[in-house]
């Protein structure tokens, strides 16, 4: 099915972006990271992806994630977490990175409450200033006062002592990431510069000292160098990352939804020109570079590496396991049986078997997404007791 040709606005919108990159190409001396050009895509403050006002998720967006299939996501992770923030007591929190439409925290705290294990504070860590206030004004009308009372948008990660619990869903993904390639041997980083015509085109300069270490690391573990001209991702920068997102967190619990893979699947020899990729109106889009602002930009996730920096940060592992097995092991059946049971009609209970299938079926969510969990001072390896898959990594 074709892609829909975005309106002159939209046109215009991207324009302007295009602009703006051009000018830090230019000022960079003729070629910018990857990374940068993905982040300038994706953040640019009024221009990029995520910081601008179209809608991203849902039907009418360029992609659905988990939450906005219904509440049952979103109630499994409350139910993983819901021991955790018992075991902290009253003063515990929960913060969410990247609140989305606000979908998850409503269906989160909505069963945070029924089954009394509502944190002291539900904080979204949020950069897109337009999707904060869609959040504030979805969840102020479907919350009750007193529970949106307890809800809270942070400018940054908490930096103040905490303990709690913290949570990303389709987080990672995002980030923007650098891009590798040997050549004789030596590790490459891929730039992002123009062409003739104006556009942009994908150029490579020697990596630098912190990506080339990076590169090597992984070829240790794979017990085999890579191959020239293979092309691929690597977040060297991600340990950092957690480290600052987790802020100031004694005690807890840090749990990650994405779509990924362990290393050594993740690099293989076949996948030789990496994972990223584009999405415009549901639809993968061939040219990563085209219409910056206008499609989202995503690379799967090395799980061994979060698990890397997870440990490297202080945290023990927890588990790591499918989606699929994660709900199933927390609660997905009853909460499912308990939804058909309050549904109106045989339509209702339709939808909400289909929310499963879209969830746990291999070919869909339920294989391609995995759960990785860590903890600190508090008892969490039981949201991972089904599937069990750290032998993997």
């Amino acid at each position: 099915m074709p892609i829909a040709a975005p309106d002159a606005d939209a046109l215009a919108h991207s324009e302007r972006l295009q602009a703006l990159i051009r000018a830090h190409i230019a000022e960079a001396g003729g070629a910018i990271p990857f990374s940068r050009f993905m982040e300038l895509a994706l953040y640019a403050p009024g221009l990029g992806y995520y910081s601008a006002g179209a809608t991203k998720f849902g039907a009418a967006g360029d992609f659905v994630t988990a939450p906005e299939l219904g509440p049952l996501f979103a109630e499994c992770v409350a139910e993983a977490v819901a021991p955790v923030l018992r075991e902290l007591g009253a003063a515990a929190e929960f913060v969410e990175i990247g609140g989305g439409s606000g979908r998850f925290a409503e269906d989160a705290i909505g069963r945070l409450l029924a089954i009394d294990a509502m944190p002291a504070r539900y904080a979204i860590l949020e950069p897109s200033a337009d999707l904060r206030e869609r959040q504030r004004m979805h969840l102020q009308q479907c919350l009750a006062p007193a529970a949106f009372a307890r809800v809270a948008w942070l400018d940054g990660p908490p930096q103040a002592r905490w303990d709690g619990v913290l949570f990303a869903n389709e987080v990672i993904d995002a980030l923007p990431t650098p891009r590798f390639t040997l050549r004789e041997g030596e590790v490459f980083e891929e730039h992002v510069a123009l062409g003739d015509d104006g556009g942009f085109v994908r150029v490579d300069r020697p990596a630098d000292a912190l990506l080339a270490a990076a590169v090597r690391h992984v070829e240790r573990q794979l017990d085999a160098p890579f191959a020239d001209g293979y092309r691929s991702e690597l977040l060297p920068q991600l340990p950092y990352w957690l480290q600052a997102v987790i802020g100031g967190l004694d005690r807890g619990a840090l749990l990650f939804v994405d779509y990924g893979h362990p290393r050594r699947e993740y690099y293989r020899p076949q996948r030789e020109d990496g994972t990223l990729r584009a999405f415009h109106r549901h639809q993968l889009v061939a040219d990563v570079l085209a219409r910056p602002g206008l499609q989202d930009l995503t690379a799967s996730v090395d799980f061994t590496a979060l698990a890397e920096a997870g440990t490297g940060a202080g945290f023990d592992f927890a588990g790591y396991c499918t989606q699929a097995s994660f709900l199933l092991g927390n609660g997905l059946p009853e909460l499912l049986a308990e939804h058909e049971r309050r549904a109106s009609d045989e339509a209702g209970r339709y939808a909400l078997r289909q929310q499963v299938k879209t969830l746990t079926l291999p070919d869909a969510m339920g294989e391609r997404f995995q759960a990785m969990g860590f903890a600190r001072e508090v008892t969490f390896d039981h949201a991972f007791l089904a599937g069990d898959l750290s032998h993997r990594l």
